[in-house]
């Protein structure tokens, strides 16, 4: 790794490591295109005082992204700039040693994410970042958590529309519950929105992967210690009419479930006996019908590699819609939670998921860990569980909207 100029958390080791650090943030992946968008946040809302780098491969490039980020923000012109490439282990432990929190957008992470959480937890350093692959998560899990847990780093997975809104807002619901009782939610998402190219090649793997996740899934279900005298599932939901939302609740296939099921099992907030069910919210029955049989032949053709490679052709990661397309985007995440006697209705809106809201979620859960008071955890950690409070209310305050909708 070269620099250019032009934590409260686990052990005293980790956290006397962490203190010592040239940069609070570094932002990895950051002249993609969700690492532009991340890196043109931070710019606007770092807290005076903080320092924060951007990182990648290509120096060229980093430059380039510096000068369009001062022209808008005269300070960031002597912001670092830090090489570092994932094909290069060395560069990326000299990056994690440098850094408190390291933000990086580079996948899909199952290709290119493990040597960078390896790095994050023997250094001490926080890590979060944007992944919806489970196979992903369950690996970094079985082979980086102890050690994070021994130098005090927090890897966080998913701080972007996968899973914040849902692994938050499934947090917000159950704090308008009553305590100590069995627990039920269900979280319905909306969008208008398009996806990237990135996220498009993160599916398309996923659904080619299928054997590989279920073993993933195993070996982790084989290292992770038991809940005891308590329950939190989430357990595939079925396609029905929900009258509760007024629409057609389709079963979405995301990792968001098993991020909610996480918080679950680990905070007592959650109750005795908790249950989540995710579902997509449409509105017609023909959309519904259309809907589930676009996900089935997506599934189907990803297992036959000639047109899997056909299809991530039409959209290549790096690649995204335009601004005026992102400003008509929107998202709606609404909760039914019930238990002890009580019924809320609950919900978490934005603007665009892909790509505005998703760079603010991981702009905000970067300076969550870098400067907030937070829970002393460690190891591998949701959003809900490394910073739930306070990440809220940061997400609050930057225009992500968490509403109590109705209660009875």
């Amino acid at each position: 790794m070269t620099s250019q100029n032009g934590n409260g958390n686990g052990n005293g080791n980790g956290k006397k490591r962490a203190a010592d650090r040239t940069y609070d943030i570094v932002l990895f992946g950051a002249t993609g295109f969700v690492g532009v968008l991340t890196a043109r946040y931070l710019a606007a809302h770092a807290p005076e005082g903080l320092r924060w780098a951007i990182a990648g491969r290509d120096t060229g490039k980093l430059e380039r992204l510096r000068e369009k980020l001062a022209a808008d923000h005269p300070a960031c012109a002597e912001l670092p700039l830090v090489s570092a490439d994932v094909a290069d282990p060395a560069s990326l432990r000299e990056m994690a040693g440098h850094a408190r929190v390291v933000a990086t957008t580079v996948g899909p992470y199952l290709t290119y994410g493990q040597e960078l959480v390896a790095a994050c937890a023997e250094a001490g350093t926080d890590y979060v970042d944007l992944t919806g692959e489970p196979e992903f998560v369950d690996l970094a899990y079985v082979r980086h958590d102890a050690t994070a847990r021994e130098t005090g780093a927090r890897l966080v997975h998913s701080c972007g529309f996968d899973s914040i809104p849902h692994d938050l807002g499934a947090y917000f619901t159950v704090r308008q519950l009553p305590e100590g009782v069995p627990l039920r939610v269900d979280g319905f998402v909306r969008t208008n929105a398009t996806f990237s190219g990135g996220t498009f090649a993160s599916a398309l793997n996923q659904f080619a992967r299928g054997p590989q996740m279920m073993t993933a899934a195993r070996d982790r279900r084989r290292h992770e210690p038991r809940v005891v005298g308590r329950k939190a599932y989430a357990p595939p939901a079925a396609p029905r009419y929900a009258g509760e939302v007024g629409a057609w609740a389709l079963p979405l296939p995301t990792i968001d479930p098993q991020v909610v099921q996480r918080s679950a099992r680990a905070l007592d907030r959650y109750g005795p006996d908790f249950r989540y069910r995710h579902y997509a919210a449409v509105k017609t029955l023909p959309f519904a019908v259309g809907g589930a049989a676009a996900v089935g032949g997506l599934a189907a053709v990803a297992q036959v590699p000639p047109a899997r490679r056909w299809l991530s052709s039409r959209l290549k990661p790096g690649a995204g819609p335009s601004e005026q397309r992102r400003a008509r985007s929107w998202f709606s995440v609404r909760f039914v939670g019930e238990g002890g006697g009580k019924r809320v209705f609950t919900e978490v809106s934005g603007g665009d998921p892909g790509y505005d809201e998703t760079a603010k979620m991981l702009g905000e859960a970067a300076l969550c860990l870098a400067v907030d008071d937070l829970p002393p955890v460690a190891g591998q950690v949701t959003s809900a569980v490394a910073m739930g409070d306070a990440l809220t209310a940061r997400l609050q305050a930057a225009g992500i909207r968490f509403r109590v909708a109705a209660a009875r």
